[in-house]
């Protein structure tokens, strides 16, 4: 952890500590990834330093980099942020942008046989919508799904929360169990929302516009908002890649750890979710993104550095501490598929 001047920072870098009001109120929370304007606003506040996580050489494979996304991220929210109920002339822009993700995931060699470190970060909902379509995308052409529909996949996933937008809802970092009788309702209506502003769009296809409708059902009928069980092969990919980022975003529920979200869709695969596409999309995420702190079976602290291609709980990690908590001089890398022995037996906040 390094203290770093506001002017010093370039967008990109993650928050060590939470930056507060005078009256202890969460300005950015600790680990979010700082971006520019981020960056401004805290200069408009006088915020002058911050403290920031120190960079830990690793070989982190993500879906998008961190600069496209930033950019279409920006392209989602100017569309969003200007589109008001059933005045949709613009959000056709939005094909154009589902198009962009679908190319540059493309443009990845190799991007069927890659490990991809997916980690757990507050968002918005543009950002969770960008996160969501990427996963999507990717899990769609692992499942060889035509070309055609993995677009229609692509735009249903950037407009699938467009409901939220006629909520007023807390849903950040918070479990729906927590919300009272009426907040809930609201909550649960949001695809309907969605869903009813755009139906009679004609350049939405009917695909799009069911991902929108139906992106929180289950295949067990315990979804929501019309509990049915008549899910199509499409949207099912979405239901397994929305249940999975809400989860590590803290979207209506506690944000939770990869590992975590990775257990519970494994516990639930075959009952809420369709098992072939849960196992299709877990066999390209990372349990142990780059990056993260782990403790070690031998009580040695470890940073994970490289994922393993058919083991993905089996990283190549560097010994940063020994077993009596003693920083570790030089570099000690271990790969945990050469060395049996060792296992993480839990993640260090």
């Amino acid at each position: 952890m390094i203290l770093k001047k506001i002017d010093e920072l370039k967008g990109g870098e993650i928050l060590a500590r939470n930056i507060m009001t005078w009256d202890y109120q969460i300005i950015l929370p600790e680990g979010i990834t700082i971006r520019n304007d981020y960056i401004n606003k805290l200069k408009e506040l006088g915020i002058a330093e911050v403290y920031i996580k120190e960079e830990t050489k690793s070989d982190e494979i993500v879906i998008l980099k961190s600069e496209t996304e930033e950019v279409i991220r920006e392209t989602v929210k100017d569309i969003l942020e200007r589109h008001t109920y059933q005045n949709n002339n613009e959000l056709s822009e939005l094909s154009d942008a589902a198009d962009n993700i679908i190319s540059t995931i493309l443009e990845e060699d190799q991007v069927v046989e890659k490990i991809f470190d997916i980690k757990e970060r507050s968002a918005d909902i543009y950002e969770h919508s960008i996160s969501i379509c990427s996963l999507a995308i990717l899990t769609a052409l692992k499942l060889k799904v035509e070309i055609k529909k993995i677009h229609e996949i692509g735009v249903g996933c950037l407009l699938h929360d467009i409901g939220l937008r006629y909520t007023t809802v807390d849903y950040n970092n918070k479990d729906m169990e927590a919300l009272n009788k009426q907040e809930l309702s609201a909550y649960k209506k949001h695809p309907i929302y969605g869903y009813t502003s755009l139906k009679d769009e004609p350049w939405i296809s009917e695909l799009s516009k069911s991902i929108i409708l139906y992106h929180h059902e289950r295949m067990d009928g315990s979804g929501f908002p019309l509990r049915t069980k008549d899910i199509s092969f499409e949207c099912r990919i979405v239901n397994v890649c929305d249940a999975f980022d809400e989860m590590i975003c803290g979207i209506a529920c506690e944000r939770r750890k990869v590992y975590e979200a990775i257990e519970y869709l494994n516990n639930f695969k075959d009952k809420k979710f369709d098992a072939r596409i849960v196992d299709v999309f877990l066999g390209f995420t990372a349990v142990y993104p780059s990056g993260t702190h782990v403790l070690t079976n031998e009580g040695e602290t470890a940073i994970v550095l490289s994922q393993n291609k058919d083991f993905k709980d089996r990283p190549v990690i560097r010994i940063i501490k020994d077993k009596d908590g003693k920083e570790v001089k030089g570099e000690v890398i271990k790969d945990l598929v050469k060395v049996h022995n060792i296992f993480i037996e839990k993640i260090l906040d």
